[in-house]
């Protein structure tokens, strides 16, 4: 699957455009990583831009390891021959799955994940609405406060760096910096609505 497809699979499961930002931005810091560690940043960034495809048709509250979400986009994937590495990664982001995040593709897309959405929540209430001045200080403050981005689970946060092997303050200023050059496309900076 290239990455046109991989768009088309995208915007066909998901219409919610915060959903579609959200793996857009998961990409771009898989991508980053991969770059990073010298590994293929096509393949991580599908892993990241598919992630979450299912979620909205398929959310999976009950937490089943094989029914609904990842179970059942990983199960399309495969029919359209995504490699089994981005499969098994997707697979071992949903905690309850039971797949290990054996592979440094797996362990990444599981420390970005829930990073990403707490990045953009953080962006999104800053007077510039930008990444460009969101500071890595203001984003652990943000972490303590639990009514804010209530949503965003902690724990795996801090589980994700720990999983890296990256020290939480080196992994938020990463990803930060990944998602700076795509802040237009997530809704942020100068294209960002006033609330």
């Amino acid at each position: 699957m290239n990455k046109a497809e991989a768009l088309a699979l995208m915007h066909e499961h998901t219409q919610s455009p915060s959903l579609r930002q959200h793996m857009l931005a998961v990409e771009a810091a898989m991508r980053a990583y991969a770059s990073k560690s010298g590994e293929d940043p096509e393949t991580w960034g599908m892993a990241g831009l598919l992630h979450d495809f299912d979620y909205e048709k398929y959310p999976n509250h009950e937490h089943s390891p094989n029914e609904g979400h990842p179970a059942w986009g990983v199960r399309l994937l495969r029919e359209k021959g995504v490699a089994e590495p981005v499969c098994r990664a997707i697979l071992g982001h949903g905690t309850y799955t039971g797949v290990p995040r054996d592979t440094p593709m797996a362990r990444t897309l599981f420390a970005v994940d829930e990073l990403c959405g707490f990045l953009v929540a953080c962006a999104l209430v800053r007077p510039s609405r930008s990444f460009a001045d969101l500071e890595v200080k203001s984003v652990k403050k943000k972490l303590k406060d639990k009514a804010f981005a209530k949503g965003v689970n902690r724990d795996e946060v801090d589980q994700g760096a720990t999983e890296l092997g990256v020290p939480l303050d080196e992994h938020i200023a990463f990803v930060i910096q990944a998602l700076r050059p795509l802040e237009g496309a997530l809704g942020l900076g100068a294209q960002a609505p006033v609330a």
